[in-house]
């Protein structure tokens, strides 16, 4: 066994591999970036070496000052992570020929996996089965234009030197094909440095399965049963939860045993995933093979047992694999869930900011948070914005999936926005509660899980009204009397000769709601939306007890940075109180341009200035966190100018073009 290993990488996957190397007796050495001087994984680690400034390019993509840190320390064995240089093949050989192993596949494994349409070959010839597609080299725009008419619509274009849903967009319609793949050629340019394209029938109504396997240098090869990928975002993992629902022994035994055909295929060595889409029919496709430890690599540990970076070492270091086939076993069920800074009602857009405030569920053997930040960190704009997973853990999926919602319940985070309550939301809908997956899971049940319909709001609004109320009295101002008995210390609306009515403006579903409460005793009269609803409550620290006529249940109030979060097991209700307008407000400025959404880098302009565009017309492209966003024009108008070039970095809310609509 290694008695030093680096990590190139930061972060969560950082930190996740120290833990195991701790637990191992072995040393960890770490890199870091001007941004991350003195960020967690660099705490963690038994040495660090600086190795760039903040962008990845200058930095944590620098495989010789990886190296060169890893002879500095006498490091044996380098650690990828994912991402980065994960699945750099050249970066892999560079290691081999510094006398220092490389934690993952030999390089000619990564290559075969890294052009997805040479996977694709080298799987057709190993009876993998294949969705139908084109995977040829000959990249003429008409060529792949014809092949998607020729498939018929829908396709999807997927990068070839792809990977975390970067280059990929579906497209609908033959009208859409030359934007979409315009802008897959320039995201994947942008991620891979290679802007190769592959057409792909889209499955309407396919799941997301994926099958971890694991080989060693001595010819033995296994899986460790399935993950279900299928909620997604973006092409982007949202939850994923193991063994996946609905699966068979038969089915599971046969994709389990493709898998390890596929990743024999290629002579691999190491932990991999490959990816399959399985239809309703239960046929299932080969779509790529992910040739290091995956993201959501805790659920299959939850389940099996295993700690997959202790396997990841000891075949590195020349050892067997710990367990043959028969020896697996999968007990229970787990998820996991990303928490990101993100704004789920903004197009999941990331955000930036200061992590104020960080409180996480506790840990425990149902409940497991890996992290790479702490409270007081900074969410940056170099990198991606996740916060960390939140992997739970029980004897059936029923029970899991209630840890995972009270867990989530339990998480505050302030000083940045978060995607928590659309995670709630998400857990505790009735379709995902009963299993009705697919990869347009999110896209189909919208209404569902952002909670924008009007039965929604009048059912929401009266608890928020409460729970603001309850809040008021728990945490009452300082005292402005000094006689304790007085009525006008009471925060219950007491008035002389007046009813005790509250008047509020709340704001909830994207909307102003102005709100009555009458106070009679414990009982509480609230008027919102043109109904009238009778309830009582009581606040316990963060614990709302409600009685909605009749009705008891319990909720969780989380105070948050613009408001509040009730969480309830119906789904999370945000809310805010509208505070009298006392014209201080500034709204200078207030439409005055279009303006960046985030803070980011000016990736293309796809217009000439002083051009005369359509409402709608792509005007712009930022990326930021590893996200590309089109800005487009409002309507139609002259777009004057510029004010920021490719490769410009602009701060979210800075104008970014001058534009002047036509006149109606």
């Amino acid at each position: 066994m290694f008695n030093k290993i680096l990590i190139a990488n930061r972060g969560e996957i950082a930190c996740r591999v120290i833990k195991t190397a701790r637990r191992m007796g072995v040393a960890t050495v770490a890199v870091y970036s001007d941004a991350d001087a003195n960020a967690l994984h660099v705490r963690m680690a038994d040495e660090a070496i600086h190795i760039g400034a903040a962008p990845a390019r200058d930095s944590y993509l620098l495989a010789d000052r990886i190296l060169e840190a890893a002879k500095t320390t006498g490091a044996r064995a380098i650690h990828p992570g994912y991402g980065f240089l994960s699945v750099n093949a050249a970066f892999a050989r560079a290691c081999a020929e510094n006398g220092i192993v490389f934690i993952g596949p030999p390089a000619p494994a990564i290559e075969a996996m890294g052009s997805k349409s040479a996977a694709k070959r080298i799987m057709e010839e190993a009876g993998v089965p294949l969705v139908p597609g084109y995977h040829g080299d000959d990249q003429d725009p008409a060529l792949l234009r014809g092949a998607a008419d020729a498939m018929g619509y829908p396709v999807l274009l997927k990068a070839t030197a792809g990977g975390g849903g970067k280059g990929m967009r579906q497209v609908w319609s033959e009208a859409e094909f030359e934007e979409a793949l315009a802008a897959a050629k320039r995201e994947s340019l942008s991620s891979f440095g290679d802007d190769t394209m592959l057409v792909e029938k889209y499955l309407t109504r396919p799941r997301h399965v994926e099958v971890q396997v694991f080989c060693d240098t001595h010819g033995n090869g296994v899986f460790l049963a399935e993950r279900d990928c299928s909620v997604q975002r973006r092409h982007q993992k949202v939850i994923e939860e193991a063994p996946a629902p609905g699966m068979t022994e038969a089915l599971r035994r046969e994709m389990g045993e493709t898998a390890v055909r596929a990743a024999q295929a290629i002579d691999y060595v190491g932990a991999g995933t490959v990816e399959f889409l399985l239809d309703e029919d239960g046929s299932f496709y080969f779509m790529e093979m992910n040739t290091r430890l995956q993201v959501e690599h805790p659920v299959t540990e939850m389940i099996t047992g295993q700690d997959l970076v202790q396997w990841q070492l000891q075949v590195a270091a020349g050892g067997q694999l710990p367990l043959a086939q028969e020896e697996i076993r999968i007990h229970g069920h787990a998820f996991e869930a990303r928490v990101y800074a993100e704004d789920p009602d903004n197009d999941f857009l990331p955000v930036t900011g200061t992590l104020g405030f960080l409180q996480p569920p506790e840990e425990s053997p149902h409940v497991r948070v890996d992290t790479g930040v702490r409270q007081g960190d900074e969410i940056s704009v170099y990198y991606d914005p996740m916060i960390a997973k939140l992997i739970v853990w029980d004897e059936s999926r029923e029970r899991a999936l209630q840890r995972l919602a009270s867990a989530l319940a339990e998480y505050r985070i302030g000083g940045t926005v978060t995607n928590l309550d659309f995670l709630y939301n998400l857990a505790t809908s009735r379709p995902f509660v009963e299993a009705e997956l697919d990869t347009g899971f999110i896209e189909k049940h919208s209404g569902l899980i952002f909670h924008d319909q009007q039965q929604d709001l009048e059912r929401e609004l009266p608890l928020a009204a409460l729970a603001l109320l309850l809040y008021r009295q728990q945490h009452q101002a300082a005292r402005s009397c000094l006689d304790p008995w007085s009525p006008w210390q009471d925060s219950n609306a007491w008035r002389l000769n007046e009813p005790h009515a509250h008047r509020l403006t709340i704001h909830c579903h994207q909307e102003d709601h102005p709100v009555t409460v009458e106070q009679r005793g414990q009982r509480y009269i609230v008027r919102a939306t043109g109904r009238e609803t009778e309830l009582q409550g009581e606040l316990l620290g963060a614990t709302l007890h409600l009685d909605v006529e009749g009705h008891r249940q319990r909720g969780t109030l989380a105070r948050t940075e613009d408001g509040f979060t009730l969480y309830l097991p119906e789904g999370a209700c945000h809310f805010r109180e509208v505070l009298p307008d006392t014209g201080e407000a500034d709204a200078a400025g207030a439409g005055a341009g279009l303006v960046a959404p985030m803070n980011g880098t000016i990736v293309a302009l796809l217009v000439e200035a002083g051009a005369r565009v359509a409402a709608d017309t792509p005007l712009l492209v930022m990326e930021a966190m590893k996200m590309e966003h089109t800005i487009r024009a409002p309507s139609s108008g002259t777009l004057e100018s510029f004010y920021f070039q490719p490769g410009d970095l602009v701060d979210g809310g800075a104008e970014l073009v001058k534009f002047a609509p036509d006149e109606e």
